[in-house]
């Protein structure tokens, strides 16, 4: 039989691990490696990538800032998820707000030392974003579009950490970029259209709150449609390899998603609606592998000769 204090000890590592969204860091850490190996160090073979030391700081760093950044979202909108994730709510309240805080300016700290390891540059970077995690929990979620336009953009930021460090700009990085913004943007509205109820009774100025839910089904139409886009450059112009065929299939994933999005009016239908959207995003992350299977092995470099 387990004690009380270790019950008690478990209970806050799961109310933690919840708040800190502990599920979604093996994703980001997996999308940045992949994204190194097969978009930004191309030319490397897949192992000489694994073992940079700078890269895996990187990396630990990104996911620490996330994770810090999750916890400050959640300490802001501790009164809002109480309406809208009555159940999540209830675990994420086993560790109390200050303990949260602690935690906060704990990972921030390390980030800082962390980074110091790569270079100043990382360092100005990191505290950049964790600066700018703040800002958008503490003030700009609260408006309309600019709220999803700074979530969306935030999401996407690790990936330009990579960018920094590896300098190699391929055209088709921004095709990429866009693409997965363009999904994180949608869904953003998407995650507005759940939790509706405690936005208005918490004074959040979203899109379904200020310009109704029929303006907000119609952005979402017109940015699914926008994917498009991207998806062309990507297919037609740029080298994807198999990656195609995951665009493809998005595409039918997209035409079957404003369907359902038309006929949603609660917030279950929503929920499923953003089910799709993650399911994508979760998706385009292991399909990157399909870019260039043998560069897991060999390497462009040696593929080339």
């Amino acid at each position: 039989m387990l004690s009380r204090k270790t019950k008690r000890i478990i209970l806050k590592i799961i109310s933690m691990f919840s708040v800190v969204r502990g599920y979604n860091i093996p994703i980001i850490v997996l999308a940045q490696y992949l994204s190194a190996i097969f978009i930004m160090a191309r030319e490397k073979r897949a192992l000489v990538v694994l073992l940079d030391f700078n890269l895996f700081i990187i990396v630990i760093v990104s996911s620490l800032t996330i994770a810090s950044g999750y916890i400050i979202n959640n300490f802001y909108d501790s009164k809002k998820d109480l309406i809208n994730r009555p159940n999540k709510s209830k675990i994420d309240h086993i560790v109390s707000q200050k303990t949260k805080l602690q935690v906060y300016f704990t990972l921030n700290f390390i980030v800082a030392l962390l980074a110091m390891l790569v270079s100043f540059r990382a360092v100005l970077f990191f505290s950049t974003y964790i600066f700018l995690i703040w800002f958008y929990s503490h003030k700009l979620k609260k408006y309309p579009i600019i709220g999803n336009l700074t979530a969306s953009f935030l999401a996407i930021l690790p990936f330009f950490a990579l960018l920094l460090y590896y300098k190699n700009l391929y055209p088709e990085i921004f095709a990429h970029a866009t693409f997965l913004f363009l999904l994180l943007f949608i869904r953003e509205i998407i995650k507005d259209l759940e939790n509706i109820k405690g936005d208005i009774a918490n004074d959040y100025k979203t899109i379904p709150v200020i310009y109704g839910e029929l303006f907000a089904k119609k952005t979402i139409t017109i940015l699914t449609v926008v994917t498009v886009i991207p998806v062309y450059f990507l297919v037609e112009i740029y080298e994807v390899g198999y990656m195609d065929i995951y665009f493809y299939v998005s595409l039918i994933f997209l035409i079957l998603f404003l369907l359902f999005l038309w006929k949603a009016n609660n917030k279950v239908e929503y929920l499923q609606l953003h089910f799709i959207l993650k399911f994508l995003v979760v998706t385009g992350v292991f399909s990157i592998v399909l870019i260039d299977p043998a560069v897991l092995i060999h390497g462009r470099a040696f593929l080339k000769i």
